[in-house]
């Protein structure tokens, strides 16, 4: 039995993917991580690899690479995720198009590709993030919420589809988190938003990696295809 667990996580290259490239490194995994950008994290027991998370070759370049490498796979958090705040009458359809490509094509790819390595071993975790932003009905997202509102449909489906592999899927819904996603949106925004939260403050990273842990812990087998958001929406 390999005593080394292998994870795989997307967006690392900053915000809550680097964090938890980092928080799950120090519990000792192997894990993987890939964006667009470099990576300026350096432990030893991770791997950055630069890719386009929409683009089916690469995906699948990279699962090879895993399997050849790394002989099989535990866990994917289909982390990466990009936001554009707009009035849909003032939305180009190229934003619309990246925002759906990269909330939930690249969720489909990556899930689609782990499954097959998962499989092999009848077992494996996946976690992929939604938002708030989906029962809070946020005016200006629009996009962003019909993406990830298709991202926890998609989650209950495929647990059904996988769990006669052993494989759970999970999705976790972050409150408003301080990065660079939100960088752009206006202060009293945020905090009009987080008045509407039973629990009024920021998210912090501990909280999302708090609700992963759960989600991927082997005492886990019997939660699959739900949703849990957070700060109480």
């Amino acid at each position: 039995m390999k005593s080394e667990k292998v994870m795989l996580i997307t967006g690392t290259s900053r915000g809550i993917g680097k964090y938890l490239a980092e928080h799950y490194c120090r519990q000792g995994f192997q894990v993987i991580g890939c964006s667009r950008q470099e990576s300026g994290l350096s432990l030893k027991n991770y791997e950055h690899v630069s890719l386009d998370v929409t683009d089916e070759g690469n995906v699948k370049e990279l699962f090879r690479h895993i399997l050849e490498k790394y002989k099989s796979l535990d866990v994917l958090i289909n982390n990466a995720g990009v936001a554009s705040m707009n009035h849909v009458l003032l939305t180009p359809v190229e934003s619309a198009q990246k925002v759906l490509a990269v909330n939930m094509t690249a969720t489909f790819l990556f899930s689609r590709e782990a499954a097959k390595i998962m499989k092999r071993e009848q077992q494996g975790r996946i976690v992929n993030f939604t938002s708030v932003a989906v029962p809070l009905k946020i005016e200006g997202e629009a996009i962003y919420a019909s993406a990830k509102a298709a991202v926890i449909s998609f989650t209950q489906i495929l647990a059904r589809e996988l769990a006669i592999y052993g494989i759970t899927v999970n999705a976790v819904g972050p409150a408003p988190v301080r990065t660079d996603l939100l960088r752009s949106v206006p202060e009293k925004k945020i905090n009009d938003l987080i008045q509407r939260q039973a629990i009024k403050r920021w998210g912090e990273f501990r909280d999302i990696s708090n609700v992963i842990d759960f989600f991927i812990s082997p005492d886990s087998d019997f939660v699959t295809g739900q949703v849990l958001f957070l700060g109480g929406v």
